[in-house]
Formats: structure tokens, C-alpha cells, sequence
């Protein structure tokens, strides 16, 4: 194994951990329970779920992969706080758009050879990516694995 590829199965063996520990809390809630707010007057578990959904939707894009799955979601769980957005899909839509999203970049995910992943995102320029080069898309992965971590911590509050 080279250095490249144990860094690489490092990044993604804790990526896909975290992926099937969200997966487990988020089958431990019912959709009533999903409702709830991690504290009071803070984010509902619903509320993160859509935000995640959003987010990984978003990695399609800075990962020069295609367009998102579900631009709709964007304003409700990206642009505005929790609550802001009173028309949001269902607990069970957002479950299922989750599911699909995760399926969508696993796939895709594994169809980029190693030395892929330490090209350059599309929110970098070319110019700033020569003076940059950690800015690639194994970077990506890493930030959203620490994103996805946090919001883990805070979804297994809900109950």
C-alpha cells in the first residue's frame, strides 16, 4: 500500500464510521422525536438532518461530481437558522433523501482513483490551488467528517 492510499483509508475508513454511527442514532429516533430540540431554544434533530442532507449534498459540487440531488434545501438548511423556513420536508423525506445521498456519494466516491483526490475542489482557483495544495478534495472529505462528527455529538442529545 502506498502513502497516498493508507492516508486515503484512513480519511475514509473514519468517514464511513461516522456515516453508519449517524445512521444508528438517527434509527434509534422516531420522527416525533426528531422534532425535539437538542437544548432548549436550540437546532432540532430535524433541523440537522436537513442541514447534513444539505451539506453532503453540496460535497457533488466542490467535488466537481455532478449537481446536487436536492437544491431545494439549501434556503431551510443552509442559508437560514433553524425554524426560520416554516415549510420543510417531512422527518421521513429527509430520511430517505439521506439515505439516497449517502448511496450517491459512496458510489461516486469510489469510482475516483487515488491521486484524484489530491486535485484541487472547484471553490479554489487554479492560481490560489499552485500556492495551495492542501486545498484538494481529500480536504473536503476531512473538513466534512469533523462537520459531520460535531453534529453527531449534538444529534445523540435529543434524547
Amino acid at each position: 500500500m502506498t502513502t497516498d492510499q493508507i492516508f486515503l483509508k484512513m480519511t475514509f475508513d473514519r468517514w464511513n464510521a461516522l456515516l453508519k454511527n449517524f445512521d444508528t442514532a438517527l434509527n434509534g429516533f422516531t420522527d416525533e422525536q426528531l422534532q425535539q430540540e437538542i437544548a432548549p431554544g436550540k437546532n432540532r434533530g430535524i433541523y440537522l438532518l436537513g442541514h447534513l442532507v444539505a451539506v453532503h449534498d453540496d460535497m457533488l459540487r466542490l467535488l466537481d461530481m455532478g449537481d446536487k440531488l436536492y437544491p431545494e434545501l439549501q434556503d431551510a438548511f443552509l442559508a437560514k437558522p433553524d425554524k426560520a423556513v416554516s415549510d420543510i420536508p417531512t422527518a421521513a423525506t429527509l430520511r430517505e433523501y439521506w439515505k439516497k445521498q449517502n448511496e450517491v456519494l459512496a458510489e461516486k466516491f469510489n469510482s475516483v482513483e487515488p491521486g484524484g483526490w489530491l486535485q484541487k475542489h472547484t471553490a479554489v482557483t487554479a492560481e490560489d490551488f499552485i500556492k495551495e495544495p492542501h486545498r484538494n478534495k481529500l480536504n473536503i472529505i476531512i473538513t466534512r467528517t469533523s462537520h459531520l462528527a460535531y453534529h453527531l455529538g449534538q444529534f445523540i442529545l435529543i434524547k
